[in-house]
């Protein structure tokens, strides 16, 4: 298979683990590969070099920041970007689809791939897990990632969408310990992403939410009706839908596993941690502002 016109970004730390069955699965179709390490002590650069990568190193504030650097101060000489993270790899199906790239209408500016997630090392296809589609490959140049401080996403400047088949694959290595003390930190960065949407910490945009619309702003759309929720009852009902409604249930052990923690302790820690904040210093902006700064060292004006 022939190079595309088309640049991947990946952002690594310490990420040897994943890093090559990410970049073999890129080789045949990118033009070229960007990885943007945070300062990683492991063989991060020895593979990238390897895979004849173009190596940088940024320090490390936020997803979004760090992609939006790579955006904006490297050159990218393709026509098409792709974000893929160092723990995700493409399929077969995927690449094919890709080599259709020169074909795309002129009035589609970014592409829709669906991800799947795996979990102890078997696919989640059940419970709202898949697919999920993903705004991952735009024309250079027409889109950014937009500033906060979770789940963070590409968006347009101008253009439309499409949706093309094959898969990104989400499989994490690491160990559930592991994961759940990095969903620790996680859910400290979502309770201010949460507080930032009733109070307005960062000033910031509010972008499109619609149930009908694209997946992101359905997403978005869900949220907001989930947020209005009381605390410590939303984990229960994210956790029943998910589970029994959507059939989280069909996926056995393993599935009932992922629910339970990502479904609902996550989310109950989340929410913990809001009750936390507002126990110590009330509902104050301002105190709510010294808190974060204080308790964790987050300015929570700015999204880093």
């Amino acid at each position: 298979m022939d190079s595309l016109s088309l640049t991947a970004i990946i952002l690594t730390y310490n990420e040897q683990l994943h890093l090559e069955r990410c970049l073999n699965s890129l080789k045949k179709i990118c033009k070229e590969i960007i990885v943007v390490d945070s300062f990683s002590i492991d063989k991060t650069e020895e593979i990238s070099d390897k895979f004849q990568a173009r190596f940088y190193q940024h320090e490390f504030r936020s997803q979004a920041n760090q992609l939006n650097w790579a955006i904006e101060h490297i050159s990218i000489n393709t026509e098409w970007v792709i974000r893929v993270d160092a723990d995700e790899y493409i399929t077969e199906t995927l690449q094919n689809e890709l080599a259709k790239l020169n074909e795309v209408a002129e009035d589609i500016n970014g592409i829709r791939i669906s991800r799947l997630m795996y979990f102890m090392d078997l696919p989640l296809k059940k419970g709202g897990m898949y697919p999920i589609k993903h705004l991952r490959i735009w024309r250079n140049g027409k889109a950014f990632c937009e500033q906060r401080w979770m789940d963070e996403r590409m968006v347009l400047v101008e253009g439309e969408t499409i949706e093309i088949g094959g898969d990104l694959i989400d499989h994490n290595l690491k160990s559930l310990t592991w994961w759940t003390q990095k969903h620790n930190k996680y859910a400290t960065r979502e309770a201010i992403d949460i507080l930032d949407k009733l109070y307005n910490f960062t000033n910031s945009e509010v972008l499109k939410s619609n149930f009908l619309g694209t997946s992101e702003e359905r997403r978005r759309w869900l949220k907001q009706r989930y947020l209005k929720l009381p605390l410590f009852i939303r984990p229960f009902l994210f956790w029943f839908i998910r589970y029994f409604i959507q059939g989280g249930i069909l996926e056995g052990k393993r599935g009932f596993v992922w629910n339970i923690l990502q479904c609902f302790w996550y989310r109950f820690l989340v929410d913990a941690k809001i009750y936390e904040a507002y126990f110590k210093v009330g509902k104050d902006k301002e105190a709510l502002i010294k808190y974060f700064k204080k308790e964790f060292d987050y300015d929570v004006t700015k999204i880093s």
